[in-house]
């Protein structure tokens, strides 16, 4: 796990000392080691955070044999030593024992193609001297950034935004459209574009190659194909065949020199992954954990957000060595600048800050975690996702009446309060100017809503938060639910194992029982790494939001009406109105605006 960073220039040498201030904006990333590679037009850089062989036969950019092939690497092969193995049969051979070098000899067998056999999460840029190409590829979800932009005849990327804004004529204007469906929407990451003019992402599943600095595609390796059976899976063949996909992924995931832990918020996926973990520690007794599991969680004092009682429901059940933290209002304050910098754009809600915290306690003892993301979306875990599912039902009347009846009964309160939170959000999507986007999250059948939901409206945004919040405390995150086979078998399954009689996760219950304790495998409420972030913006946060409501540059945007946007926070606050994360979206946007355009030039934004 690392940062990455790159310059391709059309028309001179790569500048040198653009390269070392890329670099430098990315040490978080890469504490361990930094290096670089210069030759003529091209120019990589590395930031290093030791994983996979420490020794320095493992540094980066790394060449081939005869050096005609340079890579700079972020993520991780997990299948690396079965490809090392099917390399080395065809007559390769090896320095080190790292997964990038199995890139490199992989690219030479299988050409660009070879990304379609890796099983793990990338960004990687590798340079063909005898081409003259740089080849660049992403994973098939995204769960590793890789962002690009042309400017001055120069192509530039790098994991993270803040490192294209060290050349001067990048990224000097919001995206006005990718910014408007942010606050009335709050998504991100849906498109190639980003809120920065110019700058751009190469999606997920895609590579891309560049020929004298200009670039050609992005071009798809792969995509998810889910089904729209209703029925047809035998239940426990279907549950035993996801239990055995799942222990598979998490073992892959286990292979590490530098200690492994857990991120532990008390749900079923969280709770799925470390009972799985304890299992292979009792089979395989892997040296990356040890003896005991660590587990790291957010708790609070308010019963309303708090989970610890399931947290501590499957610390009794396994013995793992549990951790906590409880974030805070005033740690929120002291830290809010420096977490808008790290993630590079605004965030949809307040509930990133927890995982923040939790990686900051894991990076005192780890430095790789699982985490449970991605479950959600292949497995139908939000309620709101009941109503598509619906949708998917109406030639099958029976069908339907029975889901709508059990959806109702089992979640009545979701669906009273949904209500509200639609009316209340309409409202303060009227406080925005300008001509709204038309985005429709829910849009349509069960199917069609999971497949926008995982490849553009609400996992990457995770996934861009997931990765932001660990890097910044040089932990690599890694997530097996989101192992390619684990995705294209939930994928490839009828709907009711996925959602029946208004049950969520149907199957990876069944898969589980007997694995975690029964009042985690059959919860229903749904929580994560949150916070309280009704109450902080109601209280705590109170007197920092009237500051920045009340601020000139603030009343000066073009994106929002100011007095109606500060008269709705007070009547929320005085208990007149509901809230809705559209106050939060605005008050982040005034956030990043300040901090990546107002005050781009700031060097205190360069140590935040």
């Amino acid at each position: 796990m690392c940062g990455i960073a790159g310059i391709y220039s059309i028309t001179c040498e790569a500048d040198p000392a653009l390269l070392k201030v890329m670099s430098s904006r990315l040490a978080h990333r890469g504490p361990d080691g930094e290096g670089t590679y210069l030759q003529g037009p091209v120019g990589l850089a590395h930031r290093r955070l030791s994983i996979i062989d420490l020794s320095d036969l493992a540094a980066q950019p790394m060449a081939n044999e005869d050096e005609t092939l340079w890579l700079v690497f972020n993520g991780e092969i997990y299948n690396y030593r079965e490809l090392r193995e099917d390399l080395l049969r065809a007559g390769h051979t090896f320095r080190s024992q790292t997964d990038s070098e199995v890139i490199l000899h992989a690219y030479e067998e299988w050409g660009s193609a070879c990304v379609e056999r890796f099983n793990g999460m990338w960004a990687f840029a590798l340079y063909d001297l005898k081409e003259d190409a740089l080849f660049c590829s992403r994973d098939r979800f995204g769960i590793k950034p890789f962002y690009y932009t042309v400017a001055d005849g120069t192509f530039l990327f790098a994991s993270e935004i803040k490192a294209l804004l060290a050349h001067p004529e990048v990224g000097k204007k919001p995206n006005e459209k990718r910014l408007m469906d942010y606050l009335a929407w709050g998504v991100l990451d849906h498109t190639p574009e980003t809120m920065f003019e110019g700058i751009f992402q190469l999606p997920p599943a895609h590579s891309m190659v560049v020929r004298k600095g200009v670039p050609e595609g992005p071009t798809p390796y792969w995509d998810l194909k889910i089904s729209d059976a209703l029925t047809g899976a035998d239940d426990r063949a279907a549950a035993d065949r996801l239990r055995a996909l799942l222990l598979d992924a998490v073992r892959l995931r286990l292979r590490s020199d530098v200690p492994v832990g857990t991120c532990l918020s008390g749900g079923i996926d969280s709770s799925t992954l470390t009972a799985l973990i304890n299992d292979l520690i009792g089979q395989e007794a892997p040296e990356s954990v040890g003896g005991r599991q660590k587990t790291f969680s957010a708790c609070y004092l308010d019963g309303r957000f708090d989970e610890s009682r399931y947290i501590d429901e499957v610390v009794r059940a396994t013995g793992v060595d549990a951790h906590r933290t409880s974030p805070d209002p005033e740690e929120l304050k002291r830290d809010l600048e420096r977490l808008v910098y790290l993630q590079d754009e605004p965030f949809g809600s307040l509930s990133i800050y927890a995982q923040y915290r939790v990686m900051a306690l894991a990076g005192e003892h780890v430095t790789v975690v699982l985490d449970g993301q991605g479950a959600d979306e292949q497995l139908g875990g939000y309620l709101g996702y009941i109503v598509p599912y619906l949708r998917s039902l109406k030639a099958h009347p029976l069908a339907l009446l029975r889901e709508g009846v059990c959806g109702g009964l089992r979640h009545r309160g979701f669906f009273l309060d949904a209500r509200k939170q639609i009316a209340a959000r309409s409202e303060r999507r009227s406080l925005l100017l300008g001509e709204l986007p038309a985005i429709d999250r829910y849009g349509g059948t069960l199917p069609e809503v999971l497949y926008r939901e995982i490849g553009f409206t609400n996992l990457p945004s995770l996934l861009h938060y997931e990765d932001r919040n660990s890097m910044a405390f040089g932990v690599e995150s890694r997530v097996p639910f989101l192992d390619y086979r684990v995705a294209e078998y939930l994928a490839s399954l009828p709907l009711d194992q996925k959602i029946r009689n208004g049950v969520t996760k149907h199957v990876l219950r069944q898969a589980i029982q007997g694995l975690v304790p029964e009042n985690i495998r059959c919860r229903m409420d749904k929580m994560g790494f949150v916070t309280p972030e009704e109450v902080w913006m109601k209280e705590d946060l109170s007197p920092l939001i009237k500051e920045i409501f009340s601020s000139e540059r603030f009343r000066a945007r073009p994106y929002w009406d100011a007095d109606q946007v500060c008269q709705s926070y007070l009547a929320y606050v005085e208990g007149q109105a509901a809230y809705s994360p559209e106050i939060w979206r605005v008050v982040c946007a005034e956030l990043w605006l300040q901090i990546f355009f107002d005050e781009r030039d700031d060097p205190r934004h360069q140590t935040l």
